[in-house]
Order: C-alpha cells, then structure tokens, then sequence
C-alpha cells in the first residue's frame, strides 16, 4: 500500500546515527555529511517505488556532490518479513546501482523511528548544520520516469540549501511503500 509522509517541522535538528555500511565501514552522520547539505533518504532493495527512481537519485546524488551536497541511504526494513532487503541484498543493490554514498543498515530500525521516517524513499534534506529543510520527494515520478521536462524536486531544493541555507516553501511529499516495522516483542 502507498503512504505518504506527513509535513515534518522545518528546522528541527536531524538526529545523529552509527550505523554500518555496506562498504564495511560504520557511518556517523557527521562523517557522511557534506559541507553545504546532506541528503538522508530511507530507501530499501524490494520496493518498487525505491526500484523507480534509484537510477535517478543515484545521478542527483552525483550533481549535488558537485554543490557539496552529500547523500546517505538508510534501510531499516524488517528484513525477516523481507529477506529481499537483507544486509547482503542492500551490498548487490548499492553495486548494481553504483551508489556514490553510504547505504547504512539500521537493523533496531531505532534511526527510522527518530526521524519518523513512513515510507520508502522517504528524503530528509539538511543544511550544513543537520537542521532539516526539505522533506519532499525527488521529481513527480513514482514507479515509472516522469515525463519529459519534469522538474527535479530534491535537486533544486537541495542546491536552494546549499547556497541559502533554506528549503523551499512548497514541498510534495514524497510517496512509497511503508517501512516494514518488526512486530513488537
């Protein structure tokens, strides 16, 4: 089922994380931010919305690298419900895709619940501070391109970031399938 996440205060500081990468690595987001903004995106391997624009994000990450705009993806998927969004799976998905950023993995899924992330992709986009600005999705396609000439929501909001410090004052939010809570203990 779609869900869209609802309007998020702006300005509000995003919470900080340590998760791993599926490069090896731990992550904070102090290491994965950039100098100008960073990008925090709940995404998973299975959904087909996330499946719709990866190919997209993955080359607006690389345009606003070029602002000093950074990206890290987060799953935090229940990955006994969804073996397809597993640790191993998330590492296919970021080399099959090329992804310029950290892919993290938040297995308590405690990272989703501090952002209130709803859904995937969910965009959180950050001033160079960490306070939230943008909360948008990343152009008006969903599981398929948009169509020709569409505006590229989370690029333009993200570079107004960069040079201004500020979100736009319209933002759509975006839409997907809804993160795969773990049933509570």
């Amino acid at each position: 089922m779609a869900v869209s996440p609802p309007p998020v205060e702006m300005g509000i500081k995003a919470p900080g994380f340590v998760l791993p990468g599926v490069d090896g690595r731990t992550w904070s987001l102090a290491e994965a931010k950039g100098r100008n903004g960073t990008v925090v995106v709940f995404i998973c391997n299975h959904c087909p919305y996330v499946k719709g624009v990866i190919d997209r994000l993955v080359a607006d990450a690389k345009a606003l690298a070029e602002d000093g705009v950074a990206f890290v993806a987060i799953s935090s998927n229940d990955v006994a419900a969804y073996p397809e969004d597993s640790f191993d799976n998330m590492k296919a998905f970021a080399a099959r895709h090329a992804f310029p950023f950290p892919y993290l993995y938040d297995e308590s899924q405690a990272v989703a619940r501090a952002y209130r992330a709803e859904c995937t992709p969910d965009y959180f986009g950050l001033d160079a501070e960490g306070s939230v600005q943008y909360r948008g999705r990343l152009d008006e396609g969903r599981k398929d391109p948009p169509p020709a000439g569409t505006r590229r929501e989370l690029l333009e909001a993200m570079r107004l970031v960069a040079r201004t410090g500020k979100g736009p004052a319209d933002q759509i939010p975006s839409i997907g399938c809804s993160l795969k809570w773990k049933d509570a203990a």
